[in-house]
């Protein structure tokens, strides 16, 4: 194994454990858990679970992986603030896409060579990308990755 082979690893490996450690905050919480504002006048644990689907439904154009899973959630939880808008889908619904989409996003990581995860991703134009290559598909997980850690970290307040 080379040495960018082992940090590509070492940033999947970090996304995986993420994704395991919210997954089982999720599945920890009640629905009622899940209405409840991480602080007060802050968003709610079932806008957040929507808000991660939508960012993360984000990465499959980003990475050039295909076509958003559920573009519907995108108003709700990425345009616009928590309790805004009076219908959500449920929290069961809500779960199962966060299931779904958990598990089409490892199978696609899976099969990405570790050359391809330094090539552009989509955001960036080719002239952008000469000047700055660091902004490459592997730094999209990076930024997800610590995205998903900082929501990590409000969801535990639930608790």
């Amino acid at each position: 194994m080379t040495t960018t082979d082992i940090s590509v690893k070492m940033i999947l490996d970090r996304w995986n454990a993420s994704i395991k450690n919210v997954d089982a905050l999720f599945n920890l919480f009640s629905d009622e858990q899940l209405q409840k504002e991480i602080a007060p006048g802050k968003n709610r644990g079932v806008y957040l679970l929507g808000h991660l689907i939508a960012v993360h439904d984000d990465m499959l154009i980003l990475l050039n992986m295909g076509e958003k899973l559920y573009p519907q959630l995108n108003e709700t939880f990425l345009k616009m603030p928590d309790k805004t808008t009076a219908t959500l889908p449920s929290i069961a619904e809500l779960k199962n896409f966060w299931t779904k989409q958990c598990e089409v996003l490892a199978q696609k990581f899976a099969v990405v060579k570790t050359e391809e995860w330094f090539e552009k991703h989509t955001a960036v134009s080719n002239e952008d990308f000469a000047k700055e290559p660091h902004r490459n598909k592997l730094n999209i997980i990076i930024t997800r990755t610590s995205h998903l850690q900082y929501h990590a970290g409000q969801l535990v307040l639930l608790k």
